[in-house]
């Protein structure tokens, strides 16, 4: 039975105005990501890698051309929808955590649930199983200023998952992150999208991304490069430095 597809764009562009002049960043991408799918974005910065992800996300929107999310063309939807989609589709993961400083991991985790309608009482069950899920459950009341980076990567995981969405889209997720500990965030996301059938779509150059991708997209001056499946990927990663061998 055919997978189906979670994530369609069709002629996507986007140009941005420099004052009067117009700065075209993505030239028609067309792509189709299926409900399940690892995939990773890769190119170098200003290739428009970060755009497409925004407007994957209804972050921005296009210039031209048209963003499925689900089968629901997202150009057409007035702010009110846009934000109940958000909401409830996509989970998002950013390279700066992105944590509210005052508030208690547990409270971070919460905060979507709340703003779907869940009850508190509900909303705090759920994000204490996140949490223990993704290896915090000793830390369900400290502020993000009492975790370490990779420990705040794990809330904001937890956070993303909190309304069960269709789609992750994490942005550089291992970027502030050295390198033994981006390595387990990787395998932290891999593993929630084998068990929660969650498609993870990430814009990244980390190199590591590409052992746990179902596929990998090459962006280049605003267009699709290639597309690689994992099994044909010519980049091999190595160990992580500082890890023990067997």
């Amino acid at each position: 039975m055919p997978r189906e597809v979670i994530v369609r764009t069709i002629n996507l562009k986007k140009t941005y105005m420099l004052g009067k002049i117009p700065l075209p960043v993505l030239k028609g991408i067309d792509l189709e990501i299926l409900r399940g799918e690892y995939i990773s974005i890769m190119g170098p910065s200003g290739s428009g890698k970060t755009t497409l992800f925004n407007m994957i996300g209804g972050l921005d929107k296009p210039t031209e051309g048209k963003v499925y999310i689900d089968e629901v063309d997202i150009a057409q939807l007035d702010a009110y929808e846009l934000a109940w989609l958000r909401c409830r589709k996509i989970g998002y993961i950013f390279q700066t955590f992105n944590l509210i400083p005052v508030m208690t991991a547990l409270e971070n985790v919460m905060l979507p649930m709340i703003f779907a309608g869940m009850s508190t009482d509900d909303a705090r069950e759920k994000a204490k199983q996140l949490l223990e899920t993704v290896g915090l459950g000793d830390r369900l009341h400290h502020k993000p200023f009492e975790l370490s980076g990779g420990q705040q990567q794990r809330v904001a995981i937890a956070r993303a998952l909190a309304n069960d969405p269709a789609i992750i889209l994490a942005d550089e997720p291992t970027g502030n992150l050295d390198l033994r500990t981006g390595k387990e965030i990787i395998n932290l996301l891999r593993q929630m999208n084998k068990e929660k059938q969650v498609s993870i779509i990430t814009a990244t150059h980390d190199l590591k991304m590409l052992d746990v991708s179902d596929r990998v997209i090459w962006i280049r001056d605003g267009m699709i490069e290639r597309i690689e499946d994992r099994e044909n990927l010519d980049i091999r990663v190595g160990h992580v430095e500082g890890e023990e061998a067997g």
